[in-house]
């Protein structure tokens, strides 16, 4: 498998020329790569909790799939050693529908003559991406108030693995 480039090959939030529609003969992109967050809301589905914090980006920002399936992982396997599988609700709020393309250009001795240069450079799907707003919410995390100091770790953890600058913000829930 190949392996990734470095983010700042995709982070400009600028629209690319990517199309998807249900009509195969009017897709600019033939096939998009799939999602690799397993899940979007883990935890007690069921449960109420009364306090709320929110993962906000303060950027502009592409976000690939893997990181955001990294930070949930990394978040979720804090929160579960701490409060267990039932204490805790973390919704993902974003969803990767970006397909980022990349042009592979041949290198080495000889390549001149089978590479097309920037002729067709429309790309090959490698990855996906989710287009975050400024001020767009990432991730919600649901708990009691009496967990607050662990939940604020647990967001901060999956912050860091980010590529965007990023606060943390709290809300008591009424009822």
């Amino acid at each position: 498998m190949a392996k990734l480039r470095k983010f700042v090959c995709y982070r400009e939030h600028d629209r690319p020329y990517t199309r998807k529609s249900k009509y195969r003969k009017k897709d600019y992109v033939r096939a998009s790569p799939n999602c690799k967050i397993v899940k979007f809301v883990l935890g007690n589905k069921t449960g109420s909790f009364n306090t709320r914090f929110d993962l906000v980006s303060k950027d502009k920002i592409q976000i690939r799939d893997n990181a955001l399936e990294a930070a949930r992982q990394t978040a979720v396997r804090f929160l579960e050693k701490k409060l267990g599988k039932s204490g805790f609700r973390l919704t993902i709020r974003v969803y990767p529908h970006q397909v980022l393309r990349e042009h592979a250009l041949a290198a080495g001795a000889g390549a001149d003559r089978f590479s097309s240069g920037m002729a067709h450079s429309f790309g090959k799907p490698v990855g996906i991406a989710a287009r975050v707003k400024k001020e767009q919410q990432i991730a919600t995390l649901l708990v009691n108030s009496d967990q607050t100091d662990t939940a604020r770790k647990a967001l901060i953890r999956a912050k860091n693995k980010l590529p965007c600058q990023c606060r943390i913000t709290k809300r008591t829930i009424p009822g």
